[in-house]
């Protein structure tokens, strides 16, 4: 039998601490997703690990999240808002704290999941927090600043670690963003406050089972189909037992009085469309983000801490508009700003199909950044449309599995982007006369990066027929 707790609602919220609090922990978070993405050819030399065992690193931390954010929906009914803020931070701090002080490989990746169960708690909450502190009319300012957080933090990862390699070491990615941890958690201890209701529904272990397995085995099956091909028997295996796991999840859900996750979020149509589009948009981001820069070291020569500087105009304009185009959708809604986004995708990504040897920096940099544009303009704007359709109970669940989506996405975008890339990359090299030619494997590479960018063509091509059914959604407060 539930028990519901009433939070104290008499005393007025403190919007502003509460999302200072948030940005400033998710954007150190996030920074700490992709920061280590620079050294993982350091930490091969110094733990003596080949590149697909460096690999779990990052493999891990998304696995975790896989793992971890679809529990969060029950987690936050069973927990207040300044409970879980704390426990995140502490964990993020602790690992951050390991990882710092890493003398193995086994040691460090302990510390990336000890993060990302930080970084998993915290996303959700995120969200959750603030739906239920900002009316629906500034809902889209708010998420456009959380946008500018969540896109801006991993771009500019690359540049700033890069540039901490350079002139330190590794432990020192870790140590510079330990202070900005503590100063998040101080500052969450003094302004979070508790908004939500807390309904301690009972426990379904079955159900945790069924999502782990499901959402972890297909993360991590489409995660290291790029390592072990996707003839492997270990992939093919976990992507069939993830998917049959999250079928029988499913089920149960829809069957269960009171479910782990409310699968009822799907009747809403705005919801489930603006579902379908985030989850698109993230397939073309993660793609990209690992596609551009393997083209602009290999086919174009940079270093990669030059290769970093490429991508940061890109990110920092994405970061910036993201707050822009969450004022246009409180004035207009979201259609006028997902069609005309997905429309710059499809472009910017038909122009990243036809890159070649001798393309431009100043090119690709353009290309880049429109492509950040029209991102910006699809991702908060659906996200939001789609959670306002909810009515307030279904926010944890709504927040939940739109989280989960995102982790699922990247793993499956980054790896058919990249089988499909080696694949053309092979069938390049048999069509030369020279395949020893050193000058013929960026070429191959370039010729693999084109076709991986026709993929994220076709699947922004499908995001814009969706595009067409998103209309606004006006929800009574409650």
């Amino acid at each position: 039998m539930s028990t519901t707790v009433v939070q104290p609602q008499n005393l007025p919220i403190r919007t502003t601490p509460i999302l200072i609090s948030f940005l400033m922990a998710g954007f150190i978070g996030l920074f700490n997703e992709t920061a280590l993405n620079m050294a993982l050819g350091d930490l091969i030399q110094v733990f003596n690990v080949s590149s697909p065992t460096v690999q779990w690193l990052t493999t891990g931390y998304l696995l975790t999240l896989g793992i971890l954010v679809p529990v969060s929906g029950l987690l936050m009914q069973w927990f207040n808002t300044r409970e879980l803020f704390i426990f995140s931070l502490v964990f993020s701090i602790i690992g951050t704290t390991i990882a710092a002080l890493a003398p193995s490989f086994s040691v460090l990746l302990l510390a990336r999941v000890i993060q990302a169960i930080g970084t998993g708690l915290l996303l959700p909450l995120m969200f959750n927090t603030v739906l239920l502190i900002f009316p629906v009319h500034k809902r889209g300012a708010t998420m456009g600043l959380m946008g500018l957080v969540i896109m801006f933090a991993p771009a500019i990862g690359p540049t700033i670690s890069g540039l901490i390699i350079e002139h330190l070491n590794w432990h020192w990615i870790f140590w510079v963003c330990l202070p900005f941890f503590t100063l998040s958690l101080l500052s969450g201890i003094i302004y979070m406050q508790n908004v939500s209701t807390i309904t301690k529904p009972k426990i379904d272990v079955l159900s945790i089972i069924l999502s782990t397995l499901g959402f972890g085995g297909i993360v991590y099956g489409f995660s290291s189909a790029g390592e072990n091909g996707w003839g492997s028997t270990i992939v093919m295996s976990t992507i069939a037992v993830g998917l049959i796991a999250l079928a029988l999840f499913s089920l149960r859900q829809l069957k269960m009085n009171k479910p782990m996750i409310d699968l009822k979020i799907l009747k809403y149509p705005m919801f489930t469309l603006g579902l379908l589009a985030v989850f698109l948009t993230f397939m073309v981001i993660l793609s990209s983000m690992i596609l551009l820069p393997l083209y602009l070291q290999a086919g174009l020569g940079l270093a990669a801490f030059s290769a970093g500087l490429v991508l940061l105009p890109g990110g920092v304009f994405n970061g910036l508009m993201s707050p822009v185009t969450g004022r246009l959708f409180d004035k207009y809604g979201p259609r006028w700003l997902v069609l005309p986004g997905f429309i710059i995708m499809i472009v910017m990504l038909w122009l990243l199909s036809n890159v070649t040897t001798e393309t431009s920096i100043i090119r690709v940099i353009f290309m880049h950044s429109l492509l950040m544009l029209g991102v910006s303009m699809v991702m908060m704007p659906a996200q939001t449309n789609g959670l306002n359709q909810l009515p307030k109970n279904l926010y944890p669940d709504g927040t939940a599995l739109m989280n989960t989506l995102q982790q699922v996405s990247g793993a499956i975008g980054t790896s058919v982007a990249i089988t499909i890339m080696s694949a053309s990359q092979s069938t390049y090299m048999k069509s030369v006369t020279n395949p020893s030619d050193p000058s013929k494997v960026g070429a191959s590479l370039t010729a693999g990066v084109q076709d991986a960018f026709i993929f994220g063509l076709i699947i922004a091509i499908i995001g814009l027929m969706i595009s067409f059914f998103i209309k606004s959604t006006r929800v009574k407060e409650l």
